[in-house]
């Protein structure tokens, strides 16, 4: 039966037949499903407000993207006496209220609903609970930079050392620049 006298619900059959069209659709699903994730870090860099975190950075290396510092923010670990800390448990998802200060942002109130926390707000995931303070895991743990980099970043002392972040409305964030001595050291690949 050719195409000219098929009916068209079997022209629809013959050309899903074809290896072309078939592979066609396979490489556009694969596409779409890589761009997801480059799709939400844009969206957070262009619409999330920029914020300034203190940290202590450890340098290792990954053997596909090459040097990169490992995160550890000062506001990953959050005191108990905070207001809010008193109702979080290990795998709540929470949002930390942020307020501006200089050098760094600080933490100022703990919460499950982003309203609560305040106009900036991080979201998390308490990783831990104990007596005296909370563990906040944010999904931002690794900085790549230049092959290289990472031991001169290593050497340097923390206190000299602040991460830029944006931050969405609904938590969401992202490492853009690396700051040393308030002054921009390297940018993490923003688009």
């Amino acid at each position: 039966m050719s195409a000219e006298t098929a009916v068209p619900g079997e022209v629809t059959k013959l050309i899903f037949r074809s290896p072309l069209v078939r592979w066609g659709l396979l490489a556009l699903i694969q596409l779409a499903l890589i761009s997801l994730p480059l799709v939400d870090r844009l969206q957070v860099q262009f619409s999330g407000e920029t914020e300034r975190l203190a940290l202590d950075p450890v340098d290792p290396r990954d053997l596909l993207r090459g040097d990169y510092v490992i995160i550890n923010l000062a506001i990953s670990r959050l005191s108990k006496d905070l207001p809010g800390a008193d109702t979080v448990q290990p795998g709540d998802s929470v949002f930390v209220g942020l307020r501006s200060e200089t050098p760094a942002a600080q933490p100022t109130k703990i919460s499950r609903q982003p309203a609560e926390a305040g106009t900036m707000a991080m979201k998390g995931f308490v990783l831990s609970v104990t007596d005296r303070d909370i563990r906040i895991d944010y999904g931002i743990d690794a900085f790549f930079v230049p092959e290289g980099e990472g031991k001169v970043i290593e050497t340097l002392d923390t206190d000299r050392m602040l991460l830029e972040v944006a931050i969405t409305d609904d938590g969401r964030s992202l490492p853009l620049t690396l700051l040393v001595d308030g002054k921009a050291f390297r940018s993490d690949g923003t688009f």
